[in-house]
């Protein structure tokens, strides 16, 4: 994407105005809380399972409720929604947004660079955790309501599951466009009711409302003394879900979110905890579903069926959400190139990627069909979420330092305070390691691995490409010294390497024996803001003899589309292409694992397995297939 691709992008993530404040609200209320507006289905149910060992007794019922409304009040409203959304990137927001701001702001090549990364890294790596729990927790919540209608059901309750969860996989590579059309009105919807039957509850017993004192969650753990801690592992499952209003910042920008939590979405959730709580003060027994028995008897199979929806919104945020990190990650150099399909073509964000679809389908079925319950299913939510939650502080700590010079004497110290309460919520969460919490461990270790992986191993195998490389400056006078025989049309030879001579022209000289009229070597460059601004976005210079180095920039937000990029050349005063006398070379190198340098040989090999599986450059740089010829080139690491 160039010039004015560019500026449609940057209209998408940044330029909201045009869509009216209202109209972005109830979009926002749609798709950013999503996850953390199903929480009430779940949190006070898991609170008061055997696992904790809990009796609903009055002052256990109001401590719970006062540490939900707290963590809700410092976690979500306080650190994400009013402080967090200042430290947008050009815009945009989430841990791999955060990650290139900090990074941005630090001495290039320095040691806390590296740092940085492997913390931004290893948070997205857990978010792909979250990304396989949620579908699986929300959905299996929200049809376990059928067993309070009719327990004879209960058999049913897993195939449904499953059921919905194919259904809303397979439907992702139609695209969101349509259906996101009445995400916004459904969850505004399923607000509306979750306060309704709160008020309901609430005015059967009043007092519950005194949980909002603080001072309730103080008595709990004075009451409980060190094990009050464990019953953080619950109190979190209320706030999941609070990095997706960051992370979806660049969708809707910070005003609709911040105006849709604090007037609509927090009343609603706070009011559904207090009316599940004033239904535990009355009936103590209820605290085995306190949701759907909360609600009236005429009531619960239409509210099964919009939880269902709602928890399927939830999913597709959460589904969504790892295709954009994944898209990011990919242009960061963390992840292979993969297959990505646009499904909309107003909305470039709109995308749909198959491989990282249909792998998140198989791990929240397995999921499903392990725990089988939203209960034994809690015991793995949470440290994901936690985890990255935590990654966040210490990254807006480091942003707040370097770059807030006034605010940081007030952010720094809250950051100290967010820091202690998510530390509490990962040891709460970690406890429950063999319960389950193992999870998302070994889901983020196994993802971390994967992206450290390829990182490294790109950077081993242009280190061998360098060295082996020619450099372009003293290559080019030898060559025109007794130049081979001149073609009509353009070359395009793609390097990533800037100044050594593309594997592919020298292989092109060796069979081919010829050189075009026009060669240009072509390098594509991911800056770390979200897009690239116009006057960096493309420069020539051209080196003589009709040969041209370019060099074409695309922030991580954004898609390449190299052809396009040539075309609107001439626009910044550079040359014409034409499009039907252009041929693009690339060099397709096959990776052979070593064990006398670079990484463990398992990892060499794990790289080039995941070289020769990643998507061809036809796809990545929009290069139509019958303009491009691929030459091979062996590289050792």
């Amino acid at each position: 994407m160039v010039s004015s691709a560019t500026d449609s992008t940057h209209s998408h993530g940044n330029d909201h105005g045009n869509k009216g404040l209202a109209g972005l609200v109830v979009g926002a209320v749609g798709v950013v809380f999503g996850d953390i507006g199903t929480s009430p289905l779940y949190t006070l149910k898991e609170a008061f399972s055997p696992h904790y060992g809990l009796v609903a007794n009055h002052d256990t019922v109001l401590g719970i409720l006062s540490l939900v409304f707290w963590a809700l009040m410092i976690v979500v409203t306080v650190k994400y929604v009013t402080i967090i959304m200042r430290a947008d990137n050009d815009g945009e927001g989430g841990i791999m947004a955060l990650m290139a701001l900090s990074q941005r702001i630090l001495p290039k090549g320095s040691k806390s660079v590296y740092i940085v990364g492997i913390l931004g890294i290893f948070g997205a790596s857990l978010f792909f955790g979250d990304s396989v729990i949620t579908p699986a927790m929300t959905v299996l919540s929200a049809i376990e309501g059928l067993e309070v209608v009719a327990p004879q059901l209960h058999a049913w309750i897993v195939p449904l599951t499953i059921g919905v969860l194919i259904v809303l996989f397979a439907t992702q590579r139609f695209g969101t466009e349509k259906v996101g059309r009445v995400f916004g009105p459904v969850m505004m919807l399923w607000f509306l009711a979750l306060a309704a039957i709160g008020v309901l509850n609430i005015a059967h017993n009043p007092e519950v409302i005194q949980a909002l004192n603080p001072m309730w969650g103080v008595s709990f753990f004075a009451t409980h003394s060190f094990g009050a801690i464990f019953i953080l592992g619950a109190v979190v499952l209320a706030v999941t879900g609070g990095e997706a209003l960051y992370a979806d910042m660049g969708h809707f920008g910070a005003k609709p979110i911040r105006y849709g939590w604090y007037f609509f979405v927090l009343p609603a959730l706070m009011l559904n905890y207090l009316g599940q709580g004033a239904l535990l003060l009355e009936d103590p027994a209820a605290a085995k579903n306190p949701f759907y028995l909360g609600v009236p008897e005429w009531g619960r199979m239409p509210m099964i069926l919009l939880a269902t929806m709602a928890a399927v919104i939830a999913s597709q945020a959460v589904i969504t959400g790892a295709y954009s990190v994944a898209r990011q990650a990919m242009q960061l150099g963390y992840i292979p190139r993969m297959a990505t399909k646009h499904t909309s073509s107003d909305t470039i964000g709109q995308i749909y990627i198959p491989y990282i679809n249909w792998t998140l389908m198989i791990a929240v079925i397995a999921l499903v069909l392990t725990f089988r319950t939203s209960t034994a299913l809690a015991s793995a939510y949470g440290v994901s979420v936690s985890g990255t939650m935590l990654i966040d502080t210490l990254l807006l700590a480091l942003v707040a330092r370097a770059t807030w010079v006034k605010a940081r004497r007030w952010v720094l110290p809250l950051c100290l305070v967010f820091a202690i309460i998510e530390a509490a919520f990962l040891f709460a969460n970690g406890v429950k390691f063999f319960d389950g919490a193992w999870v998302p461990v070994v889901l983020g270790l196994v993802v971390f691995t994967l992206l450290r992986t390829w990182r490294r191993g790109r950077e081993l195998l242009h280190a061998e490409i360098r060295k082996e490389g020619i450099q372009i400056d003293s290559f080019l006078p030898g060559l025109m010294l007794a130049p081979p025989v001149r073609v009509p049309g353009t070359a395009v030879f793609m390097s990533s390497q800037k100044g050594v001579v593309p594997h592919a022209l020298l292989h092109n000289l060796k069979h081919n024996k010829v050189l075009h009229e026009r060669n240009v070597f072509l390098t594509a460059e991911t800056l770390n803001v979200p897009y690239a601004p116009k006057e960096k976005r493309l420069k020539i210079e051209g080196i003589g003899d009709d040969f041209y180095r370019v060099l074409v920039r695309y922030g991580f937000m954004e898609t390449p589309d190299v052809p396009l990029a040539l075309m609107r050349s001439c626009d910044a005063g550079g040359i014409y292409f034409d499009p039907m006398d252009t041929t693009y070379f690339a060099s397709r190198e096959t990776v052979v694992a070593s064990r006398h340098r670079g990484m463990p040989v398992w990892r060499d090999k794990l790289f080039a397995f995941m070289h020769r599986n990643a998507a061809p450059a036809t796809g990545f740089f929009r290069i139509p297939g019958n303009r491009l010829v691929e030459l091979g080139a062996q590289i050792e690491i």
